[in-house]
């Protein structure tokens, strides 16, 4: 039996194609890798391909682990994945920019999206440039003198109705959805074939992209909500 904090399974949509995943965190390895071809005019609300789909996977996966899935991270490539850039410029009253003043910025930046996006979840939020004394740096530089902030970040989200649809769908085999993320995002950092989905995927959700915010929920035994904010200030 493989204890379920040594695994974890991705599913991958995209227009043409449906495949399970599940990756040896250990070893870096997949454990199992299942895929459907399906048509290029796929409909991601054809629940029944879905469910078909899993119908034949999931059991299978459970016997080989010897363990409940109970979670599955959704990877989602498609071209309605909402991409938004947002910007803010904030005055900063200390003498110099700090880890809380972008944490509070980065914050409100994540709540004005939600506000103007009410429909979206949230899949991925990147900072693209930290823009302090008018000069652009990829990486945040903290203790920098400086009157103002200016961020700007990028965000991938799924629709909700997208997003609860699936839900439902998980549910029958009494699993939960942990995470949502973009097959197109993630391919940007692939550089062999798409058997690298669920290792890319995993390094991106452990800090792979300096510049991307894992969006931590408050309620979470793990600690607050920027707790895994440290890939910004290494």
């Amino acid at each position: 039996m493989i204890e379920e904090v040594d695994f974890e399974t991705y599913f991958y949509i995209s227009k043409d194609k449906l495949q399970l995943f599940v990756l040896d965190k250990k070893q870096l390895r997949n454990l199992y890798n299942q895929e459907l071809k399906t048509n290029i005019d796929f409909n991601f609300f054809d629940f029944n391909n879905l469910s078909n789909f899993l119908d034949q996977n999931i059991y299978k996966i459970e016997k080989l682990v010897g363990n409940f899935i109970k979670n599955i991270i959704l990877v989602i490539e498609s071209d309605d994945n909402l991409k938004v850039n947002i910007s803010i410029k904030k005055k900063n009253y200390d003498n110099s920019i700090n880890q809380k003043f972008l944490e509070n910025n980065l914050i409100e930046l994540k709540d004005l999206f939600r506000e103007n996006y009410q429909e979206q979840t949230i899949m991925h939020m990147i900072v693209s440039n930290y823009i302090i004394n008018g000069q652009k740096y990829p990486s945040f530089k903290s203790n920098l003198i400086s009157d103002n902030l200016c961020l700007e970040v990028k965000f991938v989200s799924i629709s909700n109705e997208l997003v609860i649809s699936l839900d439902k769908v998980l549910e029958k085999y009494q699993i939960k959805i942990s995470q949502y993320m973009c097959g197109n995002y993630i391919k940007n950092f692939i550089e062999k074939d798409n058997n690298e989905i669920p290792l890319v995927a995993y390094k991106l959700r452990n800090g792979y992209n300096e510049d991307e915010v894992n969006l931590v929920p408050k309620n979470t035994e793990n600690k607050g909500f920027f707790e895994k904010f440290f890939q910004l200030f290494s």
